[in-house]
């Protein structure tokens, strides 16, 4: 029987070590779950440590990276479940499942689209390694995600290359390739960068329909508080390798407890306040990775430290069942012990 959750994420730890002395706590101790059909907003400052975690599950990591610690569990349905964190990075099992049931939308879709072969090329290279099927049924199935995806006379456009292609239309391309195979869960990071408002706005509501519509769960990675209110179903906080408040949407947006999430939220823009309330930025800069001060890494820009935050490393407390708050000034259950 599936669980309630395609994604179970406990205490990962992704570090990277440069120069051999210097190690960079990118992820430092991440919990959290992903509902089976539903949206998560993982959002955060960048530097934070949301690509790093996407990359992680992935296990798209470069040689410098190790995970020395935590669980990353995929439950696929109608399949048996595995810790992704003990898969070889190039093993046959973890080439199964990335690409075909867990797929990625990366940043940067001039740099992940190859200029030297046609769009069509691309797509069905992804469908090839997973499906048993023929090019040309491969080339029928590329064509109609491309319909799907509302790129216009998709049967001549499949055979053009990147750079014949805009901005959002190569974006779309993108999200063919993650969702041709069909996936269970879909990673998207930071779809809409470099995109104008109005394609943006366009990139998300596709989204949207086609995770309507196949039914998959998401993971959207982004630094904008306007997306994840949109999209998301429920919201994980990130500061500096921590998720700082996980919860349900109405959670996170109608009752911010964690000053950072509070911080966000203030310094976005309101469509229609008209100037009425400034926007409040955050003071300071995030910390060195590598150097991280002692007790909450939030302290040194937060308007509400104390003495204790100084020294105190905040645990995760419960505040309702589906609230959780990273804070030494929160009362619920400490989930820690």
């Amino acid at each position: 029987m599936a669980t309630e959750y395609i994604l179970e994420i406990n205490n990962l730890k992704t570090q990277f070590v440069v120069r051999r002395r210097r190690v960079v706590r990118a992820v430092d101790g991440v919990t959290f779950k992903v509902r089976r059909g539903k949206i998560l907003g993982l959002v955060g400052e960048s530097g934070c440590g949301k690509s790093v975690t996407a990359h992680s599950i992935m296990r798209l990591l470069p040689k410098t990276a190790v995970i020395p610690e935590g669980s990353i569990m995929f439950h696929p349905e109608g399949g048996e479940s595995v810790d992704m964190v003990q898969l070889k990075p190039t093993g046959r099992k973890i080439r199964s499942i990335r690409g075909n049931e867990i797929s990625m939308i990366f940043q940067d879709p001039m740099a992940s689209l190859n200029p030297v072969y046609n769009i069509g090329d691309q797509i069905v290279e992804v469908l090839l390694e997973h499906s048993k099927i023929t090019k040309k049924q491969a080339l029928e199935r590329a064509v109609r995600m491309l319909e799907l995806l509302s790129i216009p006379k998709a049967s001549e456009r499949i055979k053009d290359y990147p750079h014949q292609f805009s901005g959002g239309m190569k974006q779309r391309v993108m999200i063919a390739m993650g969702l041709i195979c069909r996936p269970q869960l879909l990673i998207a990071d930071e779809p809409t960068t470099a995109l104008d408002v109005t394609i943006q706005a366009q990139i998300i509501e596709l989204i949207k329909e086609m995770q309507s519509e196949f039914g998959f769960s998401t993971i959207i990675i982004t630094h904008n508080m306007g997306i994840v209110a949109d999209m998301a179903d429920d919201v994980a906080v990130m500061y500096m390798g921590k998720i700082v408040e996980f919860g349900t949407k109405e959670d996170v947006f109608l009752n911010p407890l964690h000053p950072y999430t509070q911080a966000l939220l203030k310094s976005v823009p309101i469509l229609g306040n008209a100037g009425e309330d400034k926007l409040i930025p955050i003071r300071g800069v995030t910390p060195d990775p590598s150097a991280m001060p002692p007790g909450c890494a939030f302290e040194p820009r937060c308007d509400f430290a104390t003495e204790a935050c100084k020294t105190c490393v905040p645990g995760r407390v419960g505040v309702t069942d589906s609230h959780i708050v990273r804070c030494v000034h929160c009362i619920g259950e400490n989930l820690d012990d």
